[in-house]
């Protein structure tokens, strides 16, 4: 077991105070702080002693994973850790499938576009599911919202640009409702859009005080309008689910799940890809034909992760996440049959003969022994295979 060094991402959307603020550090930083990433994904392995993280797997990938980990997975560790901080949305985006991270990373190799270029939709031939857990207050925009609240939505709006589109709501056929209105308002023309999007802040503003969900949708939208005006993003979050969570709540999202994080600190764990579709909100290369051709066009009602002593159950194989309080009087043996990577997040634990701090995570090996953590107490998430 050993402590890892994690890669500061500098996002424009992140925030300068969430990151350096958890770690004790002086706040605001220099410049914004979006994520810290801990494991040995090749675009930025974490360290230990300055080592790379993927050079030490490389180096005894039977020590490091297991055998378990190496028939599913083969030498690689399958899971990335990250501490998110956003003070500003991140871009409207989908994740492939498996089948399609496959097919869309041998397409791009047999155009010939490289693994760097700024075009370069699919990075790698892996999907990307994640789990999101809240330790600040949360905002996000995830899935799809059920077409019904969607009507309701466009009744309280009273806007006749945007009724003019509710013909293609047929509640009877949802995939094909949601999939037509979507598909319809990224290929609008861009004064078109530009004009219905200025109508629909135009009702929003006069809708803000009604004290329910649908002034929570408006606000965001007004807020999206303002960072990103005239963007595509801005519709589309007339569509989605717009979720506040709590400290210790978590979001699964799978294949095709179109979402964006809007502000907040969390801890997310994901399959080891940096595979993005993005649609809009954001700066970066957006290719709209190829997020529609990986959305899944169907309404997400029951979001929250059920958490089942302290793990967060979700259907990935290439990650479990795990957190638990922990001190002298509540100790954790962590046992495992893999590589785990440990981050404590508030207080101080004790695990294997170091301290660790708010934002201080170790290495352990499929080949150490079962370590307890303890100390004067704080709080350990767990990332395991």
């Amino acid at each position: 077991m050993q402590q890892l060094t994690g890669v500061l991402r500098a996002y424009p959307w992140g925030s300068r105070t969430l990151i350096p603020q958890l770690r004790g550090l002086p706040a605001p930083s220099d410049r914004p702080e979006a994520e810290l990433w801990f494991g040995a994904h090749p675009a930025g392995p974490s360290t230990i002693d300055g080592r790379p993280l993927t050079e030490i797997i490389a180096e005894d990938p039977a020590a490091a994973l297991g055998p378990r980990v190496r028939e599913q997975f083969g030498d690689r560790l399958p899971f990335l850790l990250k501490l998110l901080a956003a003070a500003e949305p991140l871009s409207l985006q989908a994740h492939p499938s498996a089948d399609q991270a496959r097919e869309g990373f041998a397409r791009e190799n047999d155009q010939g576009i490289a693994l760097n270029a700024s075009n370069r939709n699919y990075k790698d031939s892996s999907h990307k599911p994640e789990l999101i857990v809240a330790l600040s207050e949360f905002h996000a925009m995830i899935g799809f919202r059920p077409l019904e609240l969607t009507r309701e939505l466009f009744a309280a709006l009273s806007c006749p640009e945007l009724d003019r589109y509710l013909t293609i709501l047929d509640p009877f056929n949802e995939s094909d409702s949601l999939r037509g209105l979507f598909t319809t308002w990224i290929s609008i023309p861009a004064q078109a859009r530009q004009e219905l999007i200025d109508a629909v802040v135009t009702a929003a503003s006069t809708n803000l005080q009604r004290g329910d969900w649908i002034s929570n949708v408006l606000v965001n939208v007004l807020e999206l309008q303002e960072r990103y005006p005239g963007d595509i993003g801005v519709l589309g979050a007339l569509l989605l689910n717009h979720v506040r969570m709590y400290p210790g709540e978590g979001i699964y999202l799978d294949a095709g799940q179109l979402h964006a994080y809007v502000r907040g600190l969390g801890v997310e764990i994901m399959a080891n890809s940096d595979n993005v579709l993005r649609g809009g909100l954001t700066s970066k290369y957006v290719d709209v034909p190829e997020l529609v051709r990986v959305l899944e066009f169907s309404s997400l009602s029951d979001l929250g992760v059920y958490r089942d002593e302290g793990v967060y159950l979700t259907p990935a194989p290439e990650f479990q996440l795990t957190c638990r309080e922990v001190s002298q009087d509540s100790p954790w043996t962590i046992d495992h049959d893999g590589p785990a990577i440990a981050m404590c997040t508030a207080g101080t634990v004790e695990l294997g003969g170091m301290t660790l701090n708010p934002g201080d995570a170790v290495w352990i090996p499929a080949s150490d022994p079962a370590a307890t953590a303890g100390g004067a107490g704080g709080q350990l998430f767990l990332a395991t295979a």
